[in-house]
């Protein structure tokens, strides 16, 4: 019958292991201990992640406002990301050679970090003589505390913060550099994407005179370090202006009476000869690799060139925004 071990045919399972007597063991307790719990519940001002303990002791609290939920990483512990961590923002300038470069450029200075202990070597001693000299406070760190706040990147125990850069309004810019100038000079950037190229244009644009650079606020390199770097302080003089829409901005200072000039390696006249030159000019600059975009060339004036040599496909689009700044100035001369 069902469920009857002792009938014909029937196989008794045993036990396995060294030992076995070939009878299955029972739980020996261990179930119902497990359900007994923990003892009461612990006050929520003694749980260290609740909110509650955090209020009362926010220094013993294992997690804070900055510091997410999870494992405390024990001291001297150096824990590994399970996930591929983010790159530091753009407004953070990490390790040493960087670190010395911005001091010595007089880049603007939001937070400087340096971390506890960090082995000392010569730039870490210019690092602590300029930041001294220039009135930059360095906050110490731990070294968990400097990789998270640098996303895990390399930083070589010191990290400078900047501050947020504050762009400027295409059209207040527009109403001041007329207030000041009967013939100011704009620079208008199109889909210029190294920041880099975009500091050398700033740079540029302050060599020359120029009052002011827009940059689109998409597609677009904006302010970051290699910006301000790049740029070797003019940053600090020349404003820049976001635009939300490129084109529209285009429209609205040639209803103020600029000369919209864009460069293009097919422009109708010699960027020497563009017609309007004494008055408000806004040269517009191009990618090097797609030029302007093609609503943008309609919104412009007059498409100028540089000419080169016909085995040089084109210029640098910083190169080609110097030569023609210096153009404009030399024909106003």
């Amino acid at each position: 019958m069902p469920g009857n071990s002792q009938r014909k045919g029937a196989v008794r399972k045993r036990g396995k292991g060294v030992g076995s007597t070939g009878n299955t063991a029972g739980s020996g307790g261990r179930v119902k201990r497990g359900l007994e719990g923990k003892g009461p519940t612990p006050k929520a001002e003694d749980r260290p992640y609740h909110k509650a303990y955090r209020k009362r002791r926010p220094g013993e609290s294992p997690i804070s406002n900055d510091t997410p939920r999870g494992r405390r990483t024990v001291p001297g512990e150096q824990r590994v990301r399970q996930t591929s961590a983010k790159a530091p923002g753009a407004d953070w300038i990490i390790g040493r050679n960087p670190v010395l470069e911005a001091l010595q450029a007089d880049l603007p200075v939001r937070r400087a970090y340096i971390m506890e202990g960090a082995e000392r070597d010569s730039r870490i001693t210019e690092i602590l003589k300029l930041a001294a000299e220039k009135g930059v406070t360095l906050l110490r760190a731990s070294r968990s505390e400097l990789d998270r706040l640098t996303a895990g990147a390399v930083h070589q125990g010191v990290a400078f913060q900047m501050p947020e850069y504050e762009y400027a309004h295409p059209g207040d810019l527009l109403e001041e550099v007329l207030a000041d100038s009967d013939a100011p000079i704009m620079v208008a950037c199109d889909s210029i994407t190294d920041p880099r190229n975009l500091g050398a244009i700033i740079r540029s644009a302050a060599a020359f005179g120029a009052r002011g650079v827009i940059v689109p606020e998409r597609r677009s390199a904006h302010m970051t370090a290699a910006s301000w770097k790049t740029s070797a302080g003019a940053a600090a003089r020349v404003p820049v202006a976001l635009a939300t829409n490129l084109n529209r901005v285009l429209r609205d200072y040639a209803e103020a009476g600029f000369v919209v000039v864009g460069l293009a390696g097919e422009g109708e006249v010699d960027i020497a000869d563009i017609p309007g030159v004494e008055g408000p000019v806004l040269l517009v600059i191009g990618s090097e690799r797609e030029g302007l975009a093609q609503l943008v060339r309609k919104n412009c004036d007059v498409l100028a060139s540089i000419p080169i040599a016909s085995d040089v496909e084109s210029l640098n689009a910083s190169v080609a925004a110097s030569i023609a700044l210096y153009e404009v100035a030399r024909a106003r001369d």
